[in-house]
């Protein structure tokens, strides 16, 4: 028992741990709605429109979490407007914006070495460093995010299984389209300072995926995401702790670790069936 309660006993691990649940909240919100409409190229994306963002910002001497901001905004809105040429599909779109803001982000980055090793920081993220500050930055962001699947869960789940149908209703799908991509934008921002814009996209696909294999509604999919990726951050920070990992990416790789075990578990149970 001391193996796991041990680590715990250490402050910054268990603040780490509050952190890693409100983050594993958070992605549940906005991941459920990536993984249900095939979304998980743009949630990459927008964690990668990130880099020059925040390359910029330190060059410049600015907030880094506004330089997040700016890159992952710019991500969302060039989707948005790319998105409205009939000759190209969102996949290209998504794309084309990907590479540039990638090699933006690595220009910045190669132009100044001086703050390309502090960037390392937030590219992978470091849990075991999470401020009080942090934890109210990241459950104010919870706050907002649940607010909004709340006020736009019937727009989301029609423009999801039934475009068509959502704009008979009058749900204005543009609106929530754009909504989503708020949302999703939000969480990755208010979480990479936490696990690194190059982890966030696993916490954000791989726990909503897991439990969409075993919930058949919106909002359980969402609970359970949010108890798969809880889990994953207890264990992966037990695992950090006992092995000298980095605690980030051992969260990340635990929480695709579940999709695995229960994408396994779900095809025992439907052969026994």
């Amino acid at each position: 028992m001391e193996w796991l309660s041990d680590p715990f006993q250490v402050s910054f691990v268990r603040q780490a741990l509050w952190a890693g649940i409100l983050v594993s909240f958070l992605c549940a919100l906005a991941g459920t709605w990536v993984v249900l409409r095939g979304m998980a190229f743009l949630g990459d994306a927008v964690s990668h429109a990130l880099l020059p963002g925040v390359a910029i910002a330190a060059l410049l001497g600015g907030s880094i979490l506004a330089g997040a901001a700016a890159g992952a905004a710019a991500m969302a809105l060039g989707v948005t407007a790319l998105g409205r040429s009939p000759r190209l599909s969102q996949d290209t779109g998504i794309g084309l914006l990907f590479a540039g803001m990638l090699a933006l982000g690595v220009i910045v980055v190669s132009h100044s070495r001086s703050f390309a090793v502090d960037l390392t920081g937030y590219l992978f993220g470091d849990v075991l460093a999470v401020r009080a500050e942090d934890l109210l930055l990241i459950g104010a962001a919870l706050t907002l995010a649940a607010l909004v699947s709340l006020l736009g869960h019937r727009a989301f789940t029609a423009l999801t299984f039934d475009p068509r149908k959502a704009h008979t209703l009058g749900l204005r799908p543009g609106v929530a389209h754009a909504a989503m991509l708020g949302l999703i934008t939000l969480a990755v921002v208010a979480c990479f300072h936490v696990v690194g814009t190059m982890l966030v996209f696993g916490l954000l696909v791989a726990p909503p995926a897991a439990a969409l294999l075993w919930a058949r509604r919106v909002p359980a999919v969402m609970l359970g995401a949010a108890l798969i990726g809880s889990a994953a951050t207890a264990a992966g920070l037990l695992l950090s702790w006992h092995l000298g990992t980095a605690a980030g990416a051992t969260i990340t790789a635990v929480a695709v670790a579940a999709f695995f075990v229960s994408a396994l578990a779900r095809r025992l149970i439907g052969g026994a069936a």
